[in-house]
């Protein structure tokens, strides 16, 4: 609380300075602009009409402005119920943005040191880069950069698909030398050791969880014992009820998959550095429709400090106190560059994702499944489900990857089947939904085996369709019914031919 009282403290005072008000209005226009108070956003979607908008906003208690990567012709005509094509239509550009979100500003320093040797490799030498207030850096790279189109695609229309293929793109482009200069120019000792080791099982090469325990001794009887609990209270000896006294706490190691710990079996537990979750710290989440990000020179909430522009050959040099908003001076964060300086990164990155897709990719080629002994064929799915793998033309879509996924995990179809199905299905709707979400759904399904809503339940009857699934209460059942009958049928010819 202390530094959202400092912040409100400074925000007006910081605010009013002119400089200030006009650096983040030039950046912010033809972006969706958002004031943040303490209790959260204002209203979305809004911009700002004049720079003076920004003192009048502090007064009102904001303490930041954020802004959208994505360049519009009227912001103020983005609407949720707008079809992809309708926002697409109003979309003049983007703008790359990486926002290296790490708990580590040393890190972050390192990683974007080396984003900013990749970009120059590709042949993108003008970036802009800033302090994101915290212990992150944000990097741009301007719309300019980019060409217009690419085989006959306006590149405007491939947000957030293209920014995302460029992001993950880097990541996997200075992974290794991150991880190695992380490990040879850092100081060990400024990270948290679940950052830097991983322990694997090696019996199931499962990660494994790191727990601690603590070693007690009697100073009476002598008697010592481990103790994996957290308590507050004092252990009494178990032999003479004397209080016993910590003596130190040690790691161990635990999976899940295979039931033991290193305490039992200490060979089956291996412990290797990694540094993944310091690269993960690339934020791919940024690249997303409608994602705001701190404007230049905003402030920042839990440190009061200003996200001012560093100049990108002194990264190293940067530190915190050079953010004070008492000594901020302002440049632009929008480098100059030329036009389509960034094509060849472009390229690059897509047709590296092709060939990512491509070797992921495993297309299912059969017409049947079998299951349980049972052979099973898309012409066996009831009426309610082949209408819905249709497409939703209407409100529903996340209702109805609900019943798919759950009709599929039900009859136990193949894995590759279910992400090629629901990925065909997902291009007929008319608002597909997000990667992302359909993933993280298909990813849940797969732990967890939960039939589809009853025909009776007004699941169908709210996405427009009638089941006509006779006999049965449930469409997995109206399936396997059709196939017990088939093989029935099957096993009596066969029987006729011998």
């Amino acid at each position: 609380m202390e530094e959202l009282k400092k912040v409100q403290q400074i925000a007006q005072s910081y605010y009013s300075r002119k400089d200030v008000q006009q650096a983040i209005y030039d950046f912010c226009q033809k972006r969706e602009t958002v004031p943040r108070y303490l209790e959260g956003f204002g209203k979305r979607p809004d911009i700002l009409d004049y720079p003076s908008d920004i003192f009048n906003y502090a007064k009102k208690g904001a303490t930041s402005f954020h802004c959208s990567e994505e360049l519009w012709s009227n912001p103020l005509d983005i609407s949720t119920e707008k079809t992809p094509e309708q926002i697409s239509a109003i979309r003049d550009g983007w703008d790359f943005l990486i926002d290296i979100d790490s708990k580590y500003l040393d890190y972050s320093k390192i990683a974007a040191t080396l984003l900013i040797k990749a970009l120059k490799y590709h042949g993108v030498e003008n970036v802009g880069v800033k302090f994101s207030g915290s212990k992150g850096l944000h990097i741009i790279i301007p719309w300019k950069a980019f060409p217009k189109e690419v085989d006959g695609i306006q590149t405007k229309d491939k947000f957030p698909e293209w920014p995302r293929f460029i992001a993950i793109y880097l990541q996997e482009l200075i992974k290794d030398k991150l991880a190695e200069k992380i490990f040879s120019d850092s100081n060990l000792q400024n990270f948290d050791k679940a950052d830097l080791f991983e322990v694997k099982c090696t019996k199931c090469n499962s990660l494994a969880i790191i727990q601690k325990t603590s070693i007690y001794k009697c100073n009476n009887c002598k008697t010592e014992m481990r103790n994996s609990k957290s308590t507050r209270k004092k252990l009494q000896c178990p032999n003479c009820k004397y209080d016993m006294a910590k003596l130190f706490e040690e790691e161990f190691y635990t999976c899940n998959e295979c039931k033991t710990n290193s305490q039992r079996v200490p060979k089956q537990f291996i412990k290797k550095p990694t540094a993944k979750s310091l690269i993960d710290a690339v934020d791919i989440v940024l690249v997303a429709p409608r994602h705001l990000f701190r404007a230049p020179y905003s402030l920042h909430e839990k440190t009061a400090l200003a996200s001012i522009v560093i100049d990108k050959d002194k990264i190293a040099e940067f530190e915190p106190q050079m953010a004070d908003p008492l000594k901020v001076q302002i440049r632009p964060y929008v480098p100059e560059c030329r036009e389509g300086e960034a094509r060849e990164l472009l390229l690059q990155s897509i047709d590296w994702q092709k060939r990512k897709e491509k070797k992921e990719t495993k297309p299912f080629t059969g017409k049947s499944f079998d299951v349980k002994n049972l052979k099973i064929e898309e012409s066996m799915f009831p009426d309610c489900i082949k209408k819905l793998l249709q497409g939703i033309k209407q409100d529903g879509r996340k209702r109805a990857l609900f019943i798919l996924l759950g009709f599929f995990r039900s009859l136990e179809l193949p894995a590759e089947y279910v992400e090629n199905r629901i990925a065909e299905w997902n291009k007929k709707n008319i608002k597909p939904l997000m990667e992302g979400y359909i993933r993280s759904q298909i990813n849940w399904f797969e732990k967890n085996k939960i039939m589809p809503p009853n025909c009776d339940k007004p699941y169908y009857k709210e996405l427009g369709i009638v089941c006509s699934c006779k006999d049965v209460k449930n469409p997995v059942s109206y399936t396997i019914k059709l196939a017990m009958r088939a093989k029935y049928f099957q096993d009596q010819k066969n029987e006729r031919v011998n």
